[in-house]
Order: C-alpha cells, then structure tokens, then sequence
C-alpha cells in the first residue's frame, strides 16, 4: 500500500500555512512531542498541567488537533490533554512504513502513547478518531481508563453508499474543486461550511495536498466489540450521514457489556464542534465516573 504522502513540495509549503494558522487559533500547547514509533513520528501536543488522568485527543479524517479547537480549553481545566496528529493522516506526524492493518493501526498508536509516558488514559475520538480509539480498546485495552467514541465512523454501523461514492467523488481531479466543498457540507450536516474556519480549511487542505495511504477502517465485528472490557462512552449523532444512527446506537448497546451509549437526535456528525460544551461536560462526568476508587 506504501506510505501516506504529501502531492508536492509546494503543496506541503501550502498545507503548513493552513495548519499553522489553524493552531494559532488553540490555547498556546504546555508541550509538543514527537513521539517515534515503528511507523513513523507522531506530533502530538499537550494543553494543561491540571492534576486528573491524562485525556488523549483522536480527531476524524484530515482533523488534525485542529479539529479539537472548541473542546481543548473545557477540556484541559481538569486533565492534562494530548491532542494527536494520526500517523498516515495529513498533518505534522510523519510515516515511515506502510499501516495496513486495524493491527498496524493499534500499534502505531500504542507506541505513542507508551512514549508519552500514558499508562492509564482516557482516550476521546470523534469520527475516524473514534474507530482509532475502539480499535484500541479491543487490541490493547491494559493501557486505557475509559474511551469516548463520538460518532465513530465504521464502528457500529457500516459506511453507506452514498457516502462512499461522495468520497470518491471528492478527491478526483477534475471534479474536486466543487465535490470536496459539497461533501463536507453534506458530511458536517451544514448548508455551508463557515468562511474562515479553521477546522473546515484545514480538512479542505488535508484532501487537497495529502493522499492518505493507510489502511480503510475495518469494519468490527460483533465479536470484537463484545470482547471490549474498557468503559466506553458512546455518542452517536442523530443526523449523522456515516452510519444509520438508530441502528448503530442499537448495535452497540446489543454488543458492548456496560457501554453508555446515546442518541443525541439533533446533533450531526461534527457533534464535538457543533455542541463543544454539552460534549465535554459529558465526557468529563463520564471520566469522573471511571477515576479509581481511594
């Protein structure tokens, strides 16, 4: 499959302005690591010296920590946060060697959190983030205190067709200019994406100058979701496009032992952005709920 790349040189030098502008928008990071793995460097910055358990940050598709802008100051008043760049994705993290598999995906991301030193973390994912952080949980639960899977994509419920054909349709070159503005339209559930917007233009850059070749979300089975013993929050968009949202909040509460799983119907699939306070006070009671007992 090879490695996830950049189209040229100028268009890196055109994604990094984006990116770099996107950041300056984000409370000023504590700290950046460059976390080194057997796939790659992964980029990933911390926010806050609070004293609770660490929260690790997995953004959707071409997010980038960016996409975590409303959620990082609620967040990082309570725990340390650890906002990641995926390796493979657009972004600052680097690869190195092909990821092909759910388990090249777990293990990318396991080794960065061992070299961030995280031996007990609450991991939050939203999108693709959130099939990351799922794929986790079933392949190496040990290392987590709970997971947050917000509207996770290829988790609960499959891909529709009409999503895939959009992708595809945006990141062909002669129709891009005007699918790629329509597809995250129709993704995010907006008539129109906010000018200005950092989240918004750095996924626009992301598609446009980065071609990701890491392996597509395996679907999970229900096997494997059974198997997961880690305490999982499950927010699952209404109005999202990605899956069926009834089905896929039905599914996970069928399979997972002990999952709190919820239907938010008016929220679409940028759910985190959208309703950053409602998502944090959430997330934050349900990592409360999972601190050790004294």
């Amino acid at each position: 499959m090879g490695t996830s790349r950049f189209t040229s040189p100028q268009g890196q030098a055109d994604y990094y302005r984006v990116y770099d502008a996107g950041l300056r928008t984000m409370p000023t990071p504590a700290g950046e690591h460059d976390v080194r793995t057997g796939y790659g460097t992964a980029k990933v910055y911390r926010f806050g010296d609070a004293d609770g358990e660490p929260i690790a940050l997995l953004p959707g598709r071409a997010g980038t920590p960016i996409m975590w802008s409303a959620n990082v100051s609620g967040l990082m008043a309570r725990h340390p946060v650890y906002a990641v760049d995926p390796i493979g994705e657009a972004g600052r993290s680097t690869q190195t060697a092909p990821i092909d598999t759910a388990q090249d995906q777990a293990v990318w991301l396991d080794q960065t959190l061992d070299g961030l030193g995280l031996d007990r973390v609450h991991l939050v994912g939203v999108s693709f983030g959130g099939w990351l952080t799922c794929n986790l949980a079933v392949r190496r639960p040990d290392r987590l205190a709970s997971v947050s899977v917000l509207d996770p994509a290829n988790t609960f419920g499959r891909f529709p067709a009409g999503l895939i054909i959009r992708s595809v349709l945006s990141m062909l070159p002669v129709v891009s200019r005007w699918a790629r503005p329509a597809f995250l339209r129709w993704i995010s559930g907006s008539d129109q994406v906010p000018e200005k917007d950092p989240v918004s233009e750095v996924i626009e850059a992301g598609l446009h100058h980065h071609r990701v070749r890491t392996a597509m979300p395996a679907y999970f089975s229900d096997e494997q979701l059974r198997s997961i013993s880690v305490p999982m929050l499950a927010l699952i968009a209404g109005r999202s496009v990605i899956h069926h949202p009834a089905a896929a909040h039905a599914r996970a509460q069928r399979l997972i032992p002990g999952i709190q799983a919820e239907l938010w119907p008016d929220a679409t699939h940028s759910i985190s952005a959208e309703s950053p306070d409602e998502v944090n006070e959430r997330v934050l009671r349900f990592i409360a709920a999972c601190a050790p007992t004294p």
